[in-house]
């Protein structure tokens, strides 16, 4: 597959005179999982944000699927397949699991599609299947990594942004949360992947960015990067 799904160029974000983000270039074809690394601060979630449309910019341009996305809500953009697991989950905490994938299919109306995905998900994490009726605020950080992903699998997504998944969770979820990754862009989800565990994500994507200050400041294959000096001195601690 070549058709490109999202193209960012030149794209600049600021938060009053302080510029978050310096003019980058990024794209991803559709069927790519697509890490972007980089350490705290370097613009991740600005740029994730920016994508979504959560944070407007000040000049540069975002297209989804050929066509610009800027003033585009977040509603509109998860409605035309383009949806974002966040930074610290934000699960709906009242709510049992099973109604929180409810929410996750909001923009949806077939109602034998929906219930099928429900069962998808939970043969894709047996562990909330086994919770379904508790409270989502009640489970562990790695239990509510999993529903915010299956939450937003809920969509259909066509482009998964995922922010940090593995923030905050023990080896062996981190592990669980890496696989249910690649699983995902197997079946034909386009990823873009932030994240902090550099080696695992250059592990799982086909390709990779590094950013740094506002600034996209390498990019290849992820295979590649991981045999960088200069990324295994940064970014995997070697």
């Amino acid at each position: 597959m070549t058709d490109t799904i999202l193209k960012i160029s030149n794209l600049k974000v600021a938060y009053g005179g302080i510029h978050a983000i310096k003019g980058i270039d990024l794209e991803i074809k559709d069927g790519e999982l697509v890490t972007l690394i980089g350490a705290n601060g370097a613009g991740k979630t600005t740029t994730m944000k920016a994508i979504t449309g959560l944070q407007g910019w000040v000049s540069g341009e975002v297209q989804y699927l050929g066509k610009s996305i800027k003033g585009v809500p977040s509603h509109a953009l998860l409605r035309q397949g383009l949806a974002m697991v966040p930074e610290g989950r934000g699960v709906f905490a009242r709510m049992s699991i099973t109604e929180n994938l409810q929410m996750g299919a909001y923009t949806r109306t077939d109602t034998a599609g929906i219930a099928a995905d429900i069962e998808r998900m939970f043969v894709i994490f047996p562990r909330l299947k086994e919770r379904a009726t508790q409270l989502a605020g009640t489970m562990s950080g790695g239990e509510q990594q999993m529903l915010a992903m299956a939450r937003a699998l809920m969509s259909q997504p066509r482009l998964l942004l995922l922010d940090e998944p593995s923030m905050g969770l023990s080896p062996i979820m981190v592990a669980k949360i890496f696989e249910v990754v690649r699983d995902i862009s197997a079946q034909g989800v386009t990823v873009l992947l932030v994240e902090q565990n550099a080696r695992l994500a250059l592990q799982a994507a086909d390709r990779g960015y590094v950013m740094d200050s506002g600034l996209i400041t390498m990019s290849g294959p992820a295979r590649a990067m991981l045999d960088d000096p200069k990324v295994r001195a940064a970014y995997l601690g070697e």
